[in-house]
């Protein structure tokens, strides 16, 4: 999102969401307090779920891409006997079970439901379907027969059973998995229904809970503020590129640097320094001049050619950068 005032401020902001609010309402509270000019959020997060949100300011916002591909570990509980329409505690109740599984019955269960798997999506989930959200055909009663999507579950670990209704588990999973279809699958593995009652992110890509600032600690006293620091920020912001530290970094010389970011290939023969024998099957690469980020580059035909630079992160200056 972005506003018509505001401040240009780039770099990313850790926020441990709370319980309630819409990841989108956070991004715009987090927009005002830091008069920001422009954000948008690495991920979305249910009303009812807390944790990691990073939120994205000015050219920061080009990385997004990289976090949602990220992967992501989350902490939940399954409640046992009842299936609810939103799959989690917010829902109706669809249907009950007198079934409770054992630790052993559910850890038998685990291992088919990890790996690359197709999944069913929640029916209130924000997709599209036929131009409209899937939670708005739910919420007028037509509640959309979502086929079933690829996912990437790599690994679930049941960590504790409070009691006989509940268990925790610990996930770890890649792009666009649900954990409300996943805690309903892991009910019906084990011959009964299910939802999800608490749902937390404690990591995303390479951000976690360490990072993590609470809303209350970013309001600011403006009664306080001095003339000299009326345009601090609430906290510091972290770099853009933290978000690409995932990502393997190739060396680059200042002129190697500079062309690739006019927009011209470089031959890998040519580069300087050591070369990795393997560039062309890496996907992407974090390209660094003098230990600073400039961007993302693809290796292909002998060629390195760039994907996303990070003008931000531009030790050249503008006039160079407008004279390529």
């Amino acid at each position: 999102m972005a506003r018509k005032t505001g401040r240009d401020i780039h770099g990313w902001l850790i926020l441990d969401k709370p319980l309630g609010p819409s990841s989108t309402a956070m991004v715009s509270r987090v927009l005002r307090l830091f008069d920001g000019r422009k954000a948008g959020h690495g991920g979305t997060l249910d009303p009812l779920a807390s944790g990691v949100l990073p939120i994205a300011f000015g050219k920061a916002t080009s990385t997004i891409p990289y976090i949602m591909d990220a992967t992501k570990r989350y902490r939940f509980t399954l409640s046992f006997g009842e299936s609810r329409t939103t799959d989690d505690r917010e829902g109706e109740v669809l249907a009950r079970s007198d079934k409770r599984p054992s630790d052993e019955e559910i850890r038998a269960v685990l291992p088919a439901l990890c790996g690359d798997v197709m999944q069913v999506p929640p029916v209130f989930s924000a997709l599209r379907v036929g131009g409209q959200r899937a939670y708005d055909l739910a919420r007028a009663g037509r509640p959309p027969d979502l086929p079933p999507r690829p996912a990437r579950i790599d690994s679930i670990t049941l960590i504790e059973r409070p009691d006989a209704d509940t268990a925790v588990f610990e996930v770890q999973s890649g792009k666009g998995v649900y954990m409300r279809s996943l805690a309903r699958d892991i009910a019906l593995a084990c011959g009964t229904v299910g939802h999800i009652s608490v749902l937390r992110r404690t990591k995303c890509g390479p951000f976690d809970l360490s990072h993590a600032y609470e809303i209350e600690q970013l309001a600011l006293d403006k009664s306080a503020k001095t003339r000299d620091k009326a345009y601090a920020l609430p906290v510091p912001l972290l770099d853009a590129a933290t978000a690409l530290v995932d990502i393997p970094a190739l060396a680059v010389t200042e002129a190697e640097g500079k062309a690739l970011i006019c927009g011209q290939a470089v031959t890998l023969v040519h580069l300087e320094g050591d070369m990795p024998a393997n560039m062309e099957d890496v996907p992407l690469w974090r390209v660094t001049v003098g230990g600073h980020v400039i961007g993302l580059c693809r290796a292909a035909e002998g060629r390195l050619r760039a994907v996303r630079m990070l003008e931000n992160h531009l030790f050249f200056g503008e006039h160079d950068v407008d004279h390529c």
